[in-house]
């Protein structure tokens, strides 16, 4: 039995000696090696703070000492010391969650993957702990130093300087990179402080302190560490934010079990906010992550856990390749075009425009209402710049959108990478809400394409638009086959399917036109004609959509975002107030939080597959509204078996 499996919770550690800690260090690192390549996940931030996690859980005692994680990917370890070592279906059904989750522990506290939020959370946790009395408990707040790019995370240090009386430990942990290396004046600033002349000399005396005097000089080492620390944090160039009131200690190498432990516990003693500046680097002991510069192995599919080459067969060309090829050759006609992220160049596929045209591509770390508001001011300046961000990202940017961007009529483009159910990485990465929140923005055009040629088609037309914000939405994964059209409308709606008689109305949203497709086979079979349309641009609503709509008994719309106040929404408005009276139900997400999966198994549990969304439009309309339509026992017989649309 390894150590690792010894240990059930953080205070099983209490026991074991320094030997026995570097041990389980190993057995951590292996785990997370060859659990991690078999199913996939955040692999690289993990292997970066194994000895900062352990020396976390020894010197502080969770749950009592609340740990706050930011984003959450760098949670594994964690996990793995408070009893879960079970990592055989991690981002699967059933399975360990890619971020902490209160429903698989009571050490897991902020469930949210967003960045830069933990500060926030940790301050307003120990402002609790102070009000009730609480004072014997601790709150540690661990933050990548990407995250510290987002503005959430300095309004809270602003906070939690100015009231400095509760017990508060901030953990930076600083690698030099979010998920890919960290940019800006903080990066730079950080940087000025780990090449620190004086740093590292004060580093290097605390070590010959020990070689010396090895095990039997175990108190003069730690004497000497202690000093080295305090000594280290004197001589940092300004401390890490030197115009705030705020205890600083560091840098300490993040990968000295004994360095941190000892810099955690002088930082437990204040007994006041504190941050303990800890370097690590993303991807140790596993020089396969180490020798990928791209992004350190950050997020792994399958991978062989020997040679880090992926095991993952793919199928195609993925969406966001397919934009990264179009915006190179929109670029290449237009000077105008811009290009902005935040903290993700490479996961958006911007990187091959940056490469091509680097003083026209814009990293602003994670800092989306920044990158929002900076773009409507360089349409102002002449520019059309196109923000890539992932949809569940996009929440954070909403007042940016509508008070800079859309009141303004600024020609911005926002490109959503990973729209709709995502699967694996859970409930706050699902690109879920964002047609239901942006439809409202006045202005808007929202396009959904259904395949990589309407992707290039749409993107095209949106950076053509100069008066108002474009949206355009994709989902994870591959582009699929093409779905060409019968016939396209004057307005650009999409005739992909009609039968004789005009039954039901499809009117599929983006990637659900394949959906929709394969429900109007199955409503055939039961004697119900369909047409299956798809407007391309979903907002505003085109005209002919409602043309079609007052032709058909039933019009039914499929979309993969939230229902409530969805496109099926827009539509139905739009239906009334041109005072069309046909029947509409609206097929799309409901208002929950969907738990990690596969995007097949979370469709079909909702019931977003075209054997339920057929079965439910056959029991509405046979009888008195389709006298034609087979009974609904004939379409249970027939499609029982049909499996859900996993792409």
């Amino acid at each position: 039995m390894s150590l690792l499996e010894k240990i059930s919770g953080p205070r099983d550690l209490d026991a074991l000696n320094a030997a026995e800690l570097s041990e389980l260090c190993r057995d951590i690192r292996a785990h997370l090696i060859t659990s991690v390549a078999a199913t996939g996940g955040h692999l690289g931030p993990n292997l970066g703070v194994v000895e900062t996690t352990v020396a976390i859980h020894r010197v502080f005692d969770s749950p009592n000492d609340p740990i706050v994680f930011d984003t959450g990917h760098q949670s594994y370890v964690h996990k793995l010391l408070t009893g879960r070592q079970d990592f055989s279906r991690l981002r699967q059904k059933g399975g360990l969650a890619g971020y902490p989750q209160r429903s698989e522990s009571v050490h897991d506290v902020v469930e949210s993957s967003h960045a830069s939020s933990s500060l926030s959370w940790a301050d307003g946790i120990a402002k609790a702990f102070k009000l009730t009395k609480q004072e014997d408990r601790y709150v540690v707040a661990v933050i990548g130093d990407g995250a510290l790019t987002g503005g959430m995370a300095w309004e809270a240090l602003n906070n939690i300087t100015d009231d400095n009386d509760r017990k508060l430990v901030i953990v930076v942990n600083d690698n030099g990179r979010s998920y890919a290396p960290t940019i800006g004046g903080l990066a730079r600033y950080l940087n000025e402080i780990r090449t620190e002349k004086l740093y590292r000399k004060a580093y290097r005396f605390s070590r010959k302190v020990f070689d010396k005097f090895g095990l039997l000089g175990k108190l003069t080492y730690s004497a000497a560490r202690g000093a080295g620390t305090g000594l280290m944090g004197a001589m940092a160039p300004k401390g890490m934010f030197p115009n705030l009131d705020i205890k600083y200690i560091g840098p300490v190498d993040g990968h000295d079990l004994q360095a941190m432990e000892t810099a955690l516990r002088q930082a437990k003693k204040y007994a006041y906010p504190v941050i303990v500046h800890a370097i690590t680097q993303k991807g140790k002991g596993f020089d396969p992550a180490l020798l990928n510069e791209d992004d350190q192995f950050h997020a792994v599919g399958q991978i062989d856990p020997l040679t880090g080459e992926s095991l993952e067969k793919t199928a195609g060309k993925s969406w966001t390749s397919v934009f990264s090829d179009e915006i190179v050759q929109i670029a290449s006609k237009r000077k105008d075009i811009v290009g902005i992220t935040g903290a993700m160049l490479m996961p958006v596929g911007l990187d091959a425009m940056a490469r091509k045209y680097p003083d026209r591509v814009f990293d602003v770390g994670i800092a989306e209402q920044h990158a929002v508001t900076m773009a409507a001011g360089m349409a102002f300046g002449g520019l059309h710049p196109v923000v890539c961000i992932y949809a569940t990202f996009v929440n954070r940017a909403f007042d940016q959108l509508l008070m800079d961007v859309a009141l303004h009529k600024a020609p911005v483009t926002l490109v959503l990478d990973r729209a709709g159910v995502t699967g694996p990485d859970g409930a706050s990465h699902h690109g879920m809400w964002d047609l239901a929140t942006l439809q409202i923005v006045p202005g808007i055009r929202i396009a959904a394409p259904r395949d990589a040629e309407r992707l290039r088609e749409e993107l095209q037309e949106a950076t053509n638009v100069n008066d108002a914000p474009t949206v355009v939405r994709f989902p994870k994964g591959t582009a699929g086959v093409e779905i060409k059209q019968l016939r396209r409308m004057n307005d650009g709606v999409d005739v992909l399917h009609e039968a004789p008689s005009k039954d039901v109305l499809l009117v599929a949203v983006g990637t659900m036109a394949e959906t929709a497709l394969k429900v109007a086979e199955l409503l055939a079979a039961q004697g119900i004609g369909a047409t299956v349309i798809d407007p391309r641009w979903v907002v505003p609503v085109p005209k002919s959509v409602l043309d079609f709509a007052k032709a058909h008994r039933l019009v039914v719309t499929i979309e993969d975002g939230v229902r409530v106040g969805g496109i099926g929404t827009r539509v139905r408005q739009e239906m009334r107030a041109a005072e069309i009276d046909t029947a509409l139900n609206e097929v799309g997400l409901p208002d929950e939080f969907l738990e990690h999966a596969t995007r097949g198994e979370i469709l079909e549990r909702v019931g977003l597959t075209a054997q339920a969304v057929a079965r439910e439009i056959v029991a509405q309309v046979v009888g008195s509204k389709v006298p034609h339509a087979r009974p609904l026992e004939n379409f249970d017989s027939q499609h029982s078996a049909d499996q859900p649309n996993q792409r």
